[in-house]
Order: structure tokens, then C-alpha cells, then sequence
């Protein structure tokens, strides 16, 4: 199902194998993360001007909703003429998170793969903590345990440095909590997922953090 993945999943086994042999296995994991947002950082920055654009227009969206609530149809029509004159999108913040996705597949089949290229995945009997970088979930512990609350604080940072008019929007308290997320995926994906997963989530609070200063 994933074939396509076989040549990027290769090109970063033998990126991170080559980093592991002056660095530790889980070091070149968390050096190969940092590179990936240092690549997409252009877009974060692009998505960040976006997001003021879209809160400088939040009270102009506001008041179409007011006016025309009742049809959906008239309401998607002036909500898509806003955008077009403002120059702003509803989507471009999603932008570098869906890029990040394939990235954290290839991560995942990395150390979930037993053989890539024909050959044993050495990757997956490198450890941290005593644990296997290849072990999934609780069968991780002790380290499981680290990323998890790593994790947590991240993620409790990431809600308290939400814009106040998240909450303000359909399902806005939900979307608030879903970076709490990412510390329940530790209960199912290998730990070297997990250390992806925490390098990544850090990077992007203080990115955003950084972002929202100024332009």
C-alpha cells in the first residue's frame, strides 16, 4: 500500500545510519527532525502572516455569520470573495502540518520495518534508556514514559499559547485539547516515532511562539 514510500524510507535509513555512527541513534533522529523543520520553516513563516491576516479579519467574518447565518450558500459565497480580496486562506496554516505527515510515515516504516532495501533493519535494535527504539507503546517503558511526558508539556504550552479567539469558533474548546493528542499516540507507535513526535511538536511551539512577535 505504501510501495511509494520504499526510496524516501532507504534514502533517510541511510541518512540516519550514517548519523549514528558518530551519534547515537535516537541524537541523529532528533538531527534528522530538525532538519526537516528547517527546511519547512518558509512555509510556517508564510502560514503565520496568514493567521494575523485571518485575525485581523476576524470581525469583518463575524458579521457576514450574523448577516447571512441562515444561508449557507450566500455565507460560503461572501467568505470566499473575503479571502480573495484579503489575499488570506483558511487552509494555509494547515499547510506544513500535512507536509510533516509524510515525513512521519516514512519515520514510522522506518523503525516498524523489519528489512529495507532486502536487508535487516539494524535501525530497530538500537536503544535509549535500555528500550528499543523499535518497541511500541508501554512495551517501551521506561522511555515511553519520558516521551509522554515530554510530550505533555509541550503540549500544555502549545494550549496556553493559543490566540483566545480559538475558543471562540464552532468546536474551538475541542481543538484546544487535541495537542494532548499526541501523548496518547505514544501508546501506539514505536519509540522512535515517539522521539520524532516530541522533537517535531517542540519545534513547532517554539516556532509559533517566535512567529507570533512579529513578521
Amino acid at each position: 500500500m505504501f510501495g511509494f514510500l520504499d526510496v524516501p524510507v532507504a534514502g533517510a535509513y541511510h541518512l540516519i545510519h550514517w548519523l549514528s555512527g558518530p551519534l547515537p541513534a535516537a541524537l541523529a533522529i532528533v538531527v534528522f527532525t530538525l532538519s526537516v523543520r528547517l527546511v519547512l520553516h518558509p512555509l510556517a513563516r508564510s502560514a503565520a502572516r496568514g493567521e494575523r491576516t485571518r485575525a485581523a479579519l476576524l470581525p469583518e467574518i463575524r458579521a457576514l455569520q450574523e448577516k447571512h447565518g441562515r444561508d449557507r450558500d450566500r455565507l460560503a459565497a461572501e467568505m470566499t470573495k473575503l479571502q480573495q480580496e484579503s489575499g488570506a486562506s483558511l487552509f494555509a496554516g494547515c499547510l506544513p502540518m500535512l507536509l510533516q505527515l509524510p515525513f512521519f510515515t516514512v519515520m514510522y516504516r522506518l523503525f516498524t520495518t523489519a528489512t529495507i532495501g532486502g536487508e535487516p533493519n539494524s535501525l530497530l535494535g538500537a536503544t535509549l534508556l535500555g528500550t528499543p527504539l523499535g518497541a511500541h507503546g508501554l512495551a517501551g517503558s521506561p522511555l515511553v514514559f519520558v516521551i509522554a511526558a515530554g510530550l505533555a508539556v509541550v503540549a500544555w504550552f502549545t494550549v496556553r499559547r493559543q490566540p483566545p479567539a480559538a475558543a471562540g469558533v464552532p468546536g474551538g474548546k475541542l481543538l484546544r485539547l487535541l495537542p494532548y493528542g499526541t501523548v496518547l499516540a505514544t501508546l501506539v507507535v514505536p519509540q522512535a516515532a515517539g522521539i520524532y513526535l516530541l522533537t517535531t511538536t517542540a519545534w513547532s511551539a517554539a516556532e509559533r511562539a517566535w512567529l507570533r512577535r512579529g513578521p
